[in-house]
């Protein structure tokens, strides 16, 4: 593997990668970590590049815990693991809206992997913000893991361990090698699903199964994970399969994860997706069973 380390490099994914570390650790942690106690001044390229992924974490935190206590009656009520969830959610809910949006514009709206643009083959293409995306991803991926081994399994099971490892080990080989950026991002934007996937949480845990709200975002979830999880992927092994001469130019370790990884998360995509698709048929019919019960009376 030839390595990613230029000039520019050398700087970029090491610190994009050490102010997600940084940030969400503070999230993470906010009563243990305070950067200015130990007089820590991160440079101004640090904090922009953190702001991609991790913007300040004690501020979002804070807001997450702010708007649920006024807005929600019940947060009050809520035991001390279900408020450490509930705060961590939202912070991975601004977390998948970020990677989500500039996965998408370096994807579909720039020209950065366009074919009428003679800028390489597209397997060689890549951007310092899909370098820094990746780095603040993975600074994300390792605190949000450290939490749920530190709680496990309340935060997640071994899915969820398996997941993020999956996910940090691709992110890192691109992040590394510069290549298959495009490929990698496709697969980043399907965090866009998570906000459904937290607000269905919300939902439950405050007892707000009946209303119209979960079942809209119960079929919102069913219609992104389907077009995000399911048809992307679809999408991302045809345009793969189309190029193979060009994926197979890349080393060989690079070669097979790009296969393997991939191939591993579209299943449990598939799984998940049989549950969620469950779950929905099993919200209509019990609103439907209601309605019919409703018009007997």
């Amino acid at each position: 593997m030839d390595g990613n380390f230029g000039p520019q490099e050398r700087i970029l994914w090491p610190a994009s990668v050490l102010a997600g570390i940084v940030m969400c650790g503070a999230l993470a942690f906010p009563n243990l970590i305070n950067l200015r106690d130990y007089g820590l001044c991160l440079p101004d390229c640090l904090l922009l590049l953190s702001n991609l992924g991790c913007p300040n974490p004690v501020l979002v935190y804070e807001m997450t815990r702010m708007v649920s206590s006024r807005c929600f009656k019940g947060y009050s009520r809520l035991s001390h693991m279900q408020k450490v969830e509930w705060n961590n959610r939202g912070f991975s809910t601004f977390h998948a809206l970020v990677a989500a949006a500039i996965s998408f514009y370096l994807v579909v709206i720039s020209d950065l992997f366009s074919e009428d643009v003679n800028n390489g083959i597209i397997i060689d293409r890549k951007s310092w913000l899909s370098d820094a995306m990746f780095g603040a991803s993975i600074g994300y991926f390792l605190i949000d893991l450290a939490m749920i081994l530190w709680y496990f399994p309340s935060l997640g099971g071994k899915e969820y361990l398996l997941h993020h490892g999956l996910s940090m080990y691709a992110i890192g080989l691109a992040l590394l090698s510069g290549k298959a950026h495009m490929y990698i991002l496709m697969v980043l934007f399907t965090e866009v699903t998570t906000p459904f996937v937290n607000l269905r949480w919300y939902l439950d845990v405050s007892g707000q199964k009946t209303c119209n709200l979960y079942l809209y975002n119960g079929v919102a979830l069913f219609v992104g994970w389907l077009v995000a999880r399911i048809i992307l992927f679809v999408y991302l092994f045809t345009h793969m399969y189309f190029r193979y001469d060009q994926a197979r130019s890349i080393f060989t370790l690079g070669f097979y994860s790009l296969v393997a990884v991939p191939s591993a998360v579209s299943v449990m995509n598939v799984f998940w997706f049989w549950k969620i698709l469950k779950g929905v048929v099993k919200t209509l019919s019990r609103r439907r069973k209601h309605s019919e019960n409703g018009k007997t009376d």
